[in-house]
This record gives structure tokens, sequence and C-alpha cells, in this order.
């Protein structure tokens, strides 16, 4: 939490460079990229403050895993404003031997915060959650947010080269980076850009957190403990799903909010098949009432 306060203060900094720091790197406001990543890691640090604290007892690998993702944290933002300090880009940026460093450094760092996301998941699986809905939220939560860590894999392979010199992958497919984007995302609005599926599934960390919270503040009295568990399972199911999805439909060089039909008709079936198993569920629900006296 002290790494979180932190980062809302570097947010605050960065936003004011965005109003008053006329410079724009790669198509966006050179402050544009810190303080995307302070909102994000505040974000990320205080979900998995509030996980930890779930816990029925004290675990030392969870707190070391945790201490672990916050230098490689810390390391990832002093890099990235460092790089906007000199004026030049932190990702992708291999122009000359210290970028490249730095660039080595980055992508080093996020594989050890990898590595300490997924030991936090183990320690939360082995020690239960008393409340079922709540560990199956943050156990999915974790998984899914690696999963959103893993589709970012692509932006580094070789299939992204955009064939500049000194430049090393690449967030966009089918367009170079920096070109026409939706509104402070900057997501490309002319081709695929697979920071979405990256987002999105990076936030299941909050999201199904948050479901849980309603079912429980909005079902509890009418469906059991398991029916909820359930219909939180089919919803962590469906976002694994569109997470994938977002990601195919960005290496197809296709824009978000300009789908084809071949997109179209897998998010038509994805919402099909999400309802009709979320229905499923509450046909066969029982009343806690009922669920206890059996």
């Amino acid at each position: 939490m002290v790494f979180v306060s932190a980062m809302a203060v570097l947010a605050v900094v960065a936003a004011v460079g965005v109003l008053v720091d006329p410079r724009v790197l790669t198509g966006a406001p050179i402050w544009l990229k810190p303080f995307k990543f302070a909102v994000s890691f505040v974000l990320y640090g205080t979900t998995l403050a509030w996980m930890l604290s779930l816990l029925p007892r004290r675990s030392r690998t969870a707190e070391w895993a945790g201490t672990t993702i916050v230098a490689m944290s810390l390391v990832e933002m002093v890099v990235i404003v460092g790089q906007v300090l000199r004026g030049t880009t932190s990702h992708y940026n291999e122009t000359t031997p210290l970028n490249a460093a730095l660039w080595q450094v980055m992508g080093a760092s996020i594989m050890v915060l990898f590595i300490a996301h997924f030991v936090i998941g183990i320690v939360v699986l082995r020690h239960p959650i008393a409340d079922r809905v709540a560990a199956y939220a943050v156990g999915l939560g974790l998984g899914l947010s690696l999963l959103g860590m893993l589709v970012a894999v692509p932006m580094v392979l070789p299939s992204q080269d955009p064939g500049i010199e000194g430049i090393a992958g690449a967030h966009s497919v089918g367009v170079a980076d920096g070109g026409p984007g939706l509104p402070l995302i900057g997501w490309s609005t002319t081709g695929g850009d697979l920071r979405i599926g990256h987002f999105v599934g990076l936030h299941a960390l909050q999201a199904l957190p948050i479901l849980a919270m309603l079912l429980n503040r909005f079902l509890g009295t009418r469906l059991d403990e398991r029916s909820r568990v359930r219909l939180l399972v089919v919803a962590g199911g469906a976002y694994g799903v569109l997470t994938m999805l977002l990601t195919w439909q960005a290496l197809r060089g296709q824009p978000l909010l300009r789908p084809d039909a071949l997109t179209l008709a897998a998010v038509a079936a994805l919402v099909v098949t999400t309802a009709t198993a979320a229905g499923l569920v509450v046909a066969r629900r029982r009343r806690p009432e009922l669920a206890l006296a059996a």
C-alpha cells in the first residue's frame, strides 16, 4: 500500500505533465504512458493487498511474493519515467545500447513479476477462504490476470517487427504504432491492438471480485452459495474466452470497433453460451434456507 500511495502521487504528477508538457511521443502526450501505468499499478496493488488480507492466516511466501511484485513494479516505473525525462520511448526501444539495456531490464522485471503473481495464486489456493464465492473470485481473478499478461507476449514476437531499425516490437497489428486511436486509452481505430486483450485480462483481478460482491449482495437471499459459485465460474470462463477473442481479433489486424462477420459470430456464440449456462444454474437454484435444511 506504500507503493500504491507512491503510484497515486505519480499519477497526479503525470496528469499534470499531460496538461503542461507539449511533447508528443508515438502519437500521444509523452506523460500519458506513465499516467496509465501509475493508475494501473494503483488498482493492481490495492486489489492484491485486499486479496492477501482475505487469507485465514499469515503467509510468509505470499509476503515475499508481494514484496517482489512491488520491487519489479518499481523497476518498471523507474524506467518508464526515466525514459520520459530523457524524451524517448521505453517499450521496444533498442535504438542505443542504453535504451536496449533498459528495455531488457523491463522485460526481465515483468517475467519476475509474473512468477511472483503466480506464487500468490498458489498460496491463495492452498489457504481456503471462508467465503467460497469470494475464494473462487480471487482464484479466477488471479489466474485470468496471468492470462492477461501472457496475451501481451505477441507484442515482442518476430511477427510484430515493424521494420524500423532499433524498434523491437509493436502493440498494433497491420498498422504502425502511434496512429489514430480511441481517446485517452489510445487503442488503434485503424488496425488491431494487442493492448485490448491485455487490458481486459489483467482487470479480471478487479472484475470477478466485484461480481462476487454483487452476487452476495443482491442474490445472497435468493440463491444458495453453490449456485452463486457456479454463476461466478460461468462468468470467469466467459471472461477468459473474451480475453482470447479480443486478442484473436487484434492479431487479425482488426480494430475493436470495426468487427467483421466472423468476430461478431464469435461474440454472439459467447453471449448465447454464457447466457444459457447462467440460465441453467439459476433454473437449478435453491433458496439458502432450503439448502441449509437439506
